[in-house]
C-alpha cells in the first residue's frame, strides 16, 4: 500500500515588492508524480534550490500544492479535515535540532508531543521509554538538552515525532548541521527504525554517503524528478550526477575511475570502502 502518493504535484513561490505587487513566481516543485509504498526507506537528493526541501513540507501539510495533488495514507493534505491526522501520520525533523527541542529535561521534551496529543500520562513515559531505547539515548534522559553533541540533539528530536506513533518520518537534512560523527549516529538511528521499527522513511539530503542502504532515491533538479532508481543505479550515472553539481561517495568515484581506466572486474557502481576492496582482491 502507498503511504505518500503525489500527482502532478506543483508549488508556485511567489514574489512580491514591498507595496505587494507580484514580481515574479518561482515554480518551486513541479508536476511530481511518485509514490511511496508503507515501510520503505526513500531518499531525496538535490543541491540547494532544487526543490527537494519544499516537497518534504507537503507531506507533513506544511505547505499546500499549488496545483495538483499530495495524498498521505490516503488522505488529501488540501482538505483541511484530515491535517491534524496528516501530521501524526507523517511526523518531521529538521535540519536544526534546537528549533524543535523545548523541554528543560530530555525525557520531558520527548514526551511533548503524546502529552498535546491527549495520551494517559502511563502511555505517555512508555512511549518516552520505548522511543528513547530505539534511538539510543535512553540513559541521557534525565540530562539537559544543552549539554548533548549535536548528534544528540537530533536523536532526540527523532525521539520525540516517534514518541507519537507516526506510520512515516520525513527527515529534511537532518544532519546538514553535524560533524562526521554526528551524522552517523543519526543516520544510524533512522536505519534502525526503518528496518526494526518498520517505519517509513523519507530522508532529504545532499550527503551521498547516506543514500547507499535506501530502498529507491529520487534526485531533484529545478523541482522536478532528474532520476529515480535504487542507490546502485543512480550511483552508477557519475557523469549525470556530476552534471547535475551533486558529488558522489569517494569510493563510488574511486572505483569509476578505475573503470574507465581499463581495470577488469569493476561493475557500474561501488558503494562501500569494503565492496570495492574486495572486488580487488578477487581480481588480484
Amino acid at each position: 500500500m502507498n503511504i505518500i502518493k503525489t500527482e502532478n504535484l506543483t508549488f508556485e513561490y511567489i514574489r512580491r515588492d514591498e507595496e505587494g505587487n507580484v514580481e515574479g513566481i518561482v515554480k518551486a516543485v513541479d508536476e511530481v508524480t511518485l509514490s511511496v509504498k508503507a515501510g520503505e526507506f526513500i531518499a531525496i537528493l538535490g543541491h540547494n534550490g532544487s526543490g527537494k526541501s519544499t516537497f518534504a513540507k507537503h507531506i507533513n501539510a506544511i505547505l499546500y500544492p499549488t496545483e495538483g495533488s499530495i495524498f498521505v495514507d490516503g488522505k488529501d493534505t488540501a482538505d483541511d479535515e484530515h491535517l491534524w491526522d496528516i501530521r501524526q501520520i507523517a511526523g518531521m525533523v529538521f535540519q536544526n535540532p534546537d528549533n524543535q527541542i523545548i523541554g528543560q529535561v530530555v525525557e520531558e521534551d520527548v514526551g511533548f508531543g503524546p502529552e498535546n496529543m491527549g495520551i494517559p500520562t502511563k502511555e505517555i513515559w512508555e512511549r518516552v521509554e520505548e522511543s528513547l531505547r530505539a534511538v539510543g539515548m535512553y540513559e541521557h534522559r534525565k540530562k539537559s538538552p544543552n549539554r548533548l553533541s549535536g548528534g544528540q540533539k537530533q536523536r532526540v528530536s527523532i525521539a520525540g515525532v516517534l514518541a507519537m506513533h507516526p506510520k512515516c518520518i520525513v527527515l529534511d537534512e537532518p544532519t546538514a548541521m553535524l560533524d562526521p560523527s554526528g551524522r552517523k549516529e543519526v543516520i544510524r538511528a533512522i536505519r534502525a527504525l526503518n528496518d526494526v521499527e518498520k517505519i517509513t522513511i523519507i530522508l532529504i539530503t545532499h550527503y551521498m554517503e547516506e543514500i547507499i542502504h535506501a530502498d529507491r532515491v529520487f534526485v531533484m533538479e529545478q523541482g522536478k524528478i532528474a532520476m529515480s532508481g535504487t542507490p546502485r543505479e543512480i550511483f552508477s550515472r557519475v557523469d549525470e550526477l556530476k552534471a547535475l553539481r551533486l558529488d558522489v561517495p569517494q569510493v563510488t568515484l574511486l572505483a569509476h575511475e578505475l573503470k574507465k581506466n581499463g581495470i577488469p572486474g569493476i561493475p557500474p557502481a561501488v558503494l562501500t570502502v569494503d565492496e570495492l576492496a574486495a572486488i580487488i582482491a578477487m581480481s588480484s
